[in-house]
């Protein structure tokens, strides 16, 4: 059952014939009053309300009926309906309690994709923080992970999630730092999804200049600008009927922003050089290694784009948080490396395993499956010890060797740090590739340097 409280009996006529075709069963009240009333004693699904009632404009009575529904109802899905320029007025009521909302005018397609949606999360409910996670046997068999290896509660509890909320259409956000594994869910994402049939198309939005946002995001037509030759699909367009991920949405420009915004809040946009408008299905994934919550405290990321694409949030772990998955993490890489190499006879000590597991891995597993492929290749020996992996630090300008001193007299940081500088030396101060060849990102790469006191 959904309560739609709304004071315009031509908007709830339309929503009932909507949500009746959609296979819903509605009721509807036209006052805050006679909606709390109605909750007090019957039960409903979910809740999709005004944020305007009489002819006041403001929207407080919409919040204040938000609230009360909330306090009433804890656990009741709420969804508002607002106009496109009083997005402030949604975003105030997601941090009051709402699960989402649509935008007037909105399309059937939209409202319905969204009240699924929002429906579908309230049956995946996700066990309780303090609940033991399921075992990595019980989510193999229902889920397909493929390449998310590992067997740590907290990333368990994260497939968990990941699993439940694939069913749905929420958009999800992704964090964690560089090397984490970020891509590796929203495929996992996608392929446990009702789109899996569907594309999965990956968009590096700190690769794309601010010139060419809508062209590369949403096509253009030939002759829309000077090298425009011919048409071009946008990335948007290609994904159609699948998923979307945008990666290193933390590094977005203002005015890009606003467009993204535009087309995940109404599922439509113009190719560059046209008119017509344009509708697109899509799951949004996206992802960042930075801190969202403090770029939109400084003015630099927009708090509407945050809540509209964090409906659901997954927070990766760094490795040096679940050191017990290093030496199934070393296992699968091996793994892989045996086939590539041919090299079926490729081990790990168990020393050089307690080695591993006692670095800080700043890249995270990336830097980690670098290091491994790195010392399998430079050691002709099938069986890898810790002496091979500490010389794959110290390699790294081989023609001026400079050893690192014995790994039972340096500390972690002392590990970092001469690895750090090595290849500075090696790369010729070219932070790029210094920051490739540790697996970290460039600002990662900067608050290191910083820590250590080490200048370029």
């Amino acid at each position: 059952m959904i309560l739609i409280v709304d004071d315009d009996p031509s908007v709830t006529a339309s929503l009932e014939l909507l949500f009746k075709q959609g296979g819903y069963a509605t009721h509807v009240e036209s006052a805050p009053a006679a909606a709390l009333a109605y909750l007090e004693r019957e039960t409903c699904d979910l809740v999709l309300q005004d944020m305007n009632f009489s002819r006041r404009t403001s929207g407080e009575e919409g919040l204040e009926l938000l609230a009360r529904i909330k306090a009433l109802r804890p656990d009741l899905p709420v969804v508002l309906i607002t106009a496109w320029g009083s997005i402030s007025l949604a975003v105030a009521g997601m941090k009051a309690g709402a699960s989402d909302f649509v935008t007037k005018p909105w399309t059937n397609q939209q409202l319905l994709q969204t009240v699924r949606t929002v429906l579908g999360l309230a049956e995946s409910k996700v066990a309780p923080a303090g609940a033991a996670p399921p075992s990595r046997e019980d989510l193999d068999a229902r889920y397909d992970f493929g390449a998310l290896v590992g067997r740590d509660p907290r990333l368990l509890r994260i497939l968990d999630v990941v699993g439940r909320v694939s069913a749905t259409d929420a958009s999800v956000l992704v964090t964690g730092e560089s090397g984490t594994g970020k891509e590796l869910i929203a495929e996992a994402i996608h392929r446990n999804s009702r789109r899996h049939a569907g594309p999965f198309v990956k968009v590096n939005l700190g690769g794309i200049s601010s010139t060419l946002f809508e062209s590369e995001m949403f096509g253009h037509v030939r002759g829309a600008f000077t090298d425009a030759s011919a048409d071009r699909k946008g990335r948007f367009e290609t994904a159609d009927g699948g998923t979307i991920f945008l990666d290193e949405i933390g590094d977005l420009d203002a005015a890009s922003q606003v467009k993204l915004l535009r087309v995940l809040q109404d599922r439509t946009y113009e190719v560059l050089g046209s008119s017509v408008k344009r509708t697109v299905d899509v799951r949004v994934v996206a992802a960042t290694n930075r801190n969202l919550a403090e770029r939109v405290e400084r003015g630099a990321f927009r708090e509407d784009l945050l809540y509209r694409i964090n409906l659901i949030a997954v927070h990766l772990p760094p490795l040096r948080e679940r050191r017990d998955d290093i030496p199934i993490l070393a296992a699968s890489h091996l793994q892989a490396l045996a086939e590539i190499y041919r090299r079926d006879r490729l081990a790990i000590t168990p020393a050089a395993l307690r080695f591993l597991q006692g670095l800080s891995w700043p890249g995270n597993v990336r830097q980690l499956r670098q290091w491994i492929e790195r010392t399998a290749l430079v050691t002709p020996r099938e069986l890898l010890d810790v002496e091979d992996f500490a010389a794959t630090a110290a390699m790294e300008r081989p023609e001026q060797p400079d050893p690192l001193p014995p790994v039972g007299s340096l500390t972690l940081d002392e590990i970092e740090k001469a690895m750090i500088e090595k290849s500075l030396r090696h790369h010729g101060g070219h932070l790029t590739r210094v920051a490739e060849s540790l697996g970290l990102s460039r600002a990662a790469l900067y608050r290191r340097l910083e820590k250590y006191g080490i200048t370029v």
